[in-house]
């Protein structure tokens, strides 16, 4: 039986983000390596170190809920984050070879982005594709052209440092955000191809990446450097698009009354007139 390679992988990332100190068992001297070592977290979990080691290495693709609920306990880990290592835990009933590529959404959708018309508003795939969006989301950013991955433009092009005043955190909670979002499918190829490309152009994607941190998307709020109109602090939404494949449809806005919601009227009005 194949070793589950994902499982593996996340157990030993976890367990090298947790100190000794984490778990009140001291530094005992120097280490080789940061984080705990197997044994720590096999005494941690209730489990033998012989038995943590196989799970450790991706040969054991049954652990118990019991079990994982224990490592989870044991690796400090938060409710998504034990989340994501039950769904790596299961066994796969059906190899992935990826989802039907998407090319846009269905028609009620389109209406809904252009009924959105005075907000930044799109939608996006569960790997950060955008598949419709609508003009004032591009005014916004040109990342959020339907055909680009936002993850992908957000690392690699200047200007998107430029747009976030706090552009680092965005990119922790986006990538762990692409962690949540693809779960278990850690072999699908719409992945691999984004990883592929980051990889080799991002040093510091890869040391997010290496952290397996997980984090479902959700609203927030941002300060934005934007060329035309200056700054603008927008809410962000991220609302789950029933019936598809993992969609979600993004929408920024202003406190009403505010600075920030002149500047996006600014922005709006920079816009072509429809006829």
């Amino acid at each position: 039986m194949a070793k589950n390679q994902a499982f593996s992988q996340y157990l030993q990332a976890r367990r090298g983000l947790v100190s000794p100190e984490d778990v009140g068992l001291g530094g005992f001297g120097r280490r080789r390596v940061p984080g705990l070592r197997r044994e720590e977290v096999a005494g941690l979990a209730g489990i033998s170190v012989d038995y943590y080691v196989r799970l450790e290495q991706g040969k054991d693709h049954h652990p118990s809920p019991q079990i994982l609920d224990a490592l989870a306990r044991a690796l400090r880990l938060d409710p998504p984050s034990t989340l994501h290592l039950h769904r790596l835990a299961r066994p796969a009933s059906v190899a992935v070879t990826g989802v039907e590529e998407t090319t846009g959404v269905d028609t009620g959708l389109s209406h809904v982005l252009k009924t959105l018309a005075h907000v930044p508003a799109f939608v996006q795939d569960r790997f950060m594709n955008v598949l419709a969006a609508n003009p004032l989301a591009v005014a916004l950013s040109p990342r959020n052209k339907v055909g680009t991955n936002v993850l992908r433009e957000a690392f690699l092009d200047p200007a998107e440092r430029e747009l976030y005043e706090d552009w680092e955190q965005v990119m922790e909670e986006a990538t762990a955000g692409l962690r949540a979002s693809v779960g278990e499918r850690v072999n699908d190829p719409a992945l691999e191809g984004l990883l592929s490309g980051l990889a080799k152009s991002s040093p510091y994607f890869l040391q997010l990446w290496a952290r397996h941190d997980v984090r479902p998307k959700v609203a927030g709020k941002r300060l934005l450097h934007h060329p035309l109109v200056g700054d603008m602090e927008l809410f962000h939404e991220k609302l789950a698009v029933t019936g598809t494949d993992g969609h979600l449809l993004v929408v920024h806005h202003a406190e009403p009354g505010s600075r920030s919601e002149l500047a996006l009227q600014r922005l709006a009005a920079t816009l072509p007139q429809a006829d």
